[in-house]
């Protein structure tokens, strides 16, 4: 006795198209000879799932089913429902290829998707090409226009990409009878394959393009241009959708990847989008404050260096620093100044230094009381 084409899908009556094809595809997925090699009981299976899928999906196979049960579709029904006296099935799922079963699901899976009258497209997309661009610190802030010179393959302009010589134009396939595709029959089930003599074009090129023999694409050194957008990284990449290899059989070109590089600036360093710089200043400068003049990608800026300030101090400067991508707004600019000792005193400089030291300088220093206090309480 046949199983209840309801119970087999796992759905209710009620089920939608969908919701009929969702559960259909789980299970033909489950039970499917090519992940079940030798096994019976899933072939079989899958022979009564895919059955069941064709009447529930038929909206008038599934209303005599809905009527009348198994015996609508039975060879002795006496004529009872609709596909009763030798309407029953042929193979499995009313004969139809695996094509014709999976085409709408699995889109693809078995050889592209359906073209007009039965024939199926079979463009294939390019390859993606990846590449590298090295930008300087100030392209990677202020943004910049790049061009790059990449080797790809591109549409043969002379035969405009079909491979047939200026004049002729390509047959149809005689092995395939222009399908692209061959069919065999493995048991109850059929399958496509590309057809192998125009490699699943379903044309063949009699006289062939001189520059491209037939290929329909030439090796080609192009220049393109492309926009860095302001506040770019090392790393991160740009997608140039279509500016990869040329397609087959009519496909689309695949896309280019252009990785960036920033270089190394000679002043400033990153941090995501805030950039540091180190400012050197004297001892005298730390001591009793100053303004000094700073470098920023701007141009000058003057930043004050409050009275004793101490060696690797930061210093913000707000809104100085890179652009976040895609965004007005900026990071800050960190200044870390370097109080720098002198290396070279004369007599008397190096005098005025001791009479310095000895007046209690090293009372004032925070970090030497501080340091000297925790060494006492290691010791003690």
């Amino acid at each position: 006795m046949k199983k209840d084409y309801y119970d087999l899908l796992g759905v209710e009556k009620s089920a939608n198209a969908d919701e009929l094809k969702k559960a259909y595809r789980k299970k033909a997925i489950q039970f499917h000879p090519d992940k079940n090699p030798g096994d019976k009981a899933a072939e079989e299976k899958f022979k009564e799932v895919s059955e069941a899928y064709e009447v529930l999906n038929d909206p008038k196979k599934k209303q005599a089913y809905d009527q009348f049960g198994h015996a609508a579709f039975s060879q002795g029904g006496g004529g009872q429902g609709p596909f009763g006296g030798g309407g029953g099935f042929e193979g499995f799922a009313g004969g139809a290829s695996m094509n014709d079963i999976f085409g709408d699901i699995f889109g693809d899976m078995f050889g592209g998707a359906r073209g007009r009258g039965g024939r199926r497209t079979r463009g294939v997309p390019g390859a993606d090409i990846r590449t590298q661009v090295d930008i300087t610190f100030e392209e990677a802030a202020r943004g910049a226009e790049k061009v790059i010179t990449i080797p790809r393959t591109v549409g043969c302009d002379t035969c405009k990409g079909t491979g047939a010589k200026p004049g002729s134009t390509p047959e149809t396939c005689r092995g395939c009878q222009g399908r692209g595709e061959v069919h065999f029959q493995q048991g109850f089930f059929a399958i496509s394959r590309p057809c192998g003599e125009c490699n699943g074009t379903g044309q063949k090129i009699k006289d062939p393009c001189g520059d491209c023999r037939g290929l329909g694409k030439i090796k080609k050194r192009s220049q393109i241009a492309v926009k860095v957008p302001a506040g770019i990284d090392t790393g991160q990449r740009l997608k140039l959708a279509n500016e990869g290899e040329a397609g087959e059989a009519g496909g689309p070109p695949g896309d280019l990847y252009v990785v960036i590089n920033v270089l190394d600036h000679e002043i400033f360093t990153r941090d995501e989008a805030d950039i540091l710089c180190d400012v050197p200043i004297t001892f005298v400068q730390a001591s009793l404050g100053a303004d000094v003049e700073v470098p920023t990608l701007d141009g000058r800026a003057k930043v004050k260096i409050p009275e004793g300030t101490q060696s690797h101090k930061i210093l913000r400067l707000k809104g100085k620093g890179l652009p976040y991508v895609g965004s007005p707004s900026r990071g800050d600019q960190l200044v870390r100044v370097i109080v720098e000792t002198p290396s070279r005193l004369s007599k008397d400089q190096k005098e005025m230094l001791r009479k310095f030291e000895e007046s209690g300088i090293e009372h004032t220093h925070p970090m030497h009381k501080n340091f000297f206090d925790k060494v006492k309480n290691l010791f003690d």
